[in-house]
Order: structure tokens, then sequence, then C-alpha cells
């Protein structure tokens, strides 16, 4: 690929790419195709509203405490960032293969979201508590930064600004505080082998209110396979009655990211 750092030619030679258009956001994503093992090279401007250094971060972290891909080089140059990492082998929980074992693969999502969230969040250095969340939206809305055509059809039509109103007065008080993915959708699962083999793109990751993930796993449910198997992905979670204002609340926070 012409423009990329030579450190970053150098890596790659070799190999070759494909481009990976599932997702939402700045990143161009690479698979790098190997002899021997793949690859994954992510390359975003420098002025997107994220970066990769802090999901190298996040992921240099996590080793040893999650299944999550390993960060083989972080490089910037003037124009963009670029982070090469591991593969996480399996293939991600969206994928239509999975459609004739989908209250199968609801207690896979379950499970995989519990283990993300019993690690302990003692020595967490990632804040994404709701006031720091807050503090985040409203700057993106006073800067232009906000998606609004890409608002869930619920909000479609509404202004950013109108958005953070919302979510302003409807601020949730109690936070249940656990280590989140920050962006638990399908897409961001990787299953191997029937099991949960590992979590990537964890950008947003860090200590949240669990609601954090449980909202957009559910969105993302309801979005790849239908709401009717919602129940399967809530009663092997362990949630015995669902808080619907906070289902609420953390989907129209996403709106934001």
């Amino acid at each position: 690929m012409k423009g990329i750092p030579q450190s970053v030619a150098r890596l790659t030679n070799g190999y070759s790419w494909e481009q990976i258009t599932i997702g939402h956001s700045d990143v161009m994503t690479f698979l790098l195709k190997g002899s021997t093992y793949n690859q994954y090279l992510k390359i975003q401007p420098n002025n997107s509203i994220e970066n990769l250094y802090h999901e190298k971060e996040k992921l240099e972290w996590l080793q040893g405490k999650l299944s999550v891909p390993e960060v083989l080089y972080y490089d910037k140059d003037e124009v963009n960032e670029y982070l090469l990492i591991t593969e996480i082998k399996g293939i991600n929980a969206s994928d239509k293969s999975y459609e004739g074992i989908l209250p199968y693969l609801m207690e896979l999502l379950a499970l995989g979201l519990k283990t993300l969230h019993s690690l302990s969040i003692e020595s967490c250095p990632f804040n994404q508590k709701l006031d720091v969340k807050i503090e985040e939206a409203k700057r993106r809305v006073e800067n232009g930064l906000v998606d609004e055509e890409d608002f869930d059809e619920v909000r479609k039509g509404l202004k950013a600004r109108e958005l953070f109103e919302e979510l302003i007065s409807k601020k949730t008080i109690n936070e249940d505080l656990v280590f989140t993915h920050g962006d638990y959708c399908l897409p961001n699962i990787i299953i191997d082998k029937g099991k949960v083999s590992g979590f990537i793109d964890l950008g947003r990751a860090g200590v949240s209110d669990r609601y954090q993930d449980l909202a957009l796993a559910i969105r993302s449910i309801t979005y790849n396979f239908g709401k009717e198997y919602i129940p399967f992905f809530l009663k092997e979670y362990g949630v015995k009655e669902l808080d619907e204002s906070k289902i609420f609340y953390y989907q129209l926070m996403d709106e934001f990211f």
C-alpha cells in the first residue's frame, strides 16, 4: 500500500492485503494474510475524533487479563496513525453462519460479557464513567463532531443538541461499575470452535456501568438476528429484571460516539 511509513512497510512486506469494511468508524482496517499467520493493520487519520493510541494502551494493559489482540507495532506520521496487531482466530458473532445455533450463540455472548465484567477494576486506569462520557459527548456536540445521519431509527431527524439535552435531563445516578468493552456489538466478539476466542476493537474500554455493554449488546442482537433472541442472552448473563431506563439511556449515549 502506498504512503505508509517504511517501518510499517517492512513489517507488512510479503502479506496480501484485504480491506475489512464492517464497522462505522474513520479507521481503515486491513487483514494481512501471510504464509504462516495473519495480522491486522489499522490506519486512521490524525484528525479523527478518537485515536488508535488509546486502543494501543488498552490492548497492552489487557495482555494476560483477557483474550485480545497483541500490539505488534504502533507508529504515527504527519497524516495517519498505524496500529499493527495480531489476529484473534475465529469468526465474528454477527456472521450469518450462526443462524442455525442462535440460542447457543446468545449464551456465548453472555458468557463473553460476564468474562469481561468479572475483570478487576481496582487498578484499571481507563475511566469511562458517566461524567467523563457526558463531558466528551458535550465536546463533540459543541464542535459539530456528531454524525446526525447515523442516528438509530427512533432518533432519525433529530439534532445532536436535542439529544444532548435529553441525555442531561435523563441522567442516571447509580452506576454499577465494572470493566466494560465499551462497544459490545456482535462484530467485536470472535468465536472459534464453539467458544468465545477473544474480543476486538477495545478503544472505548474502561470502567463504566455494566449497562454500557448490555445496552449495545441488546441493540446489536436485535439488529443482526432479532429481538426474540434477547431473552436467551439475558438469562445466561443473569439479568433477572432488566432496567429498561438504563438500556434506553446508554443507547442514547452511544449516538454521540
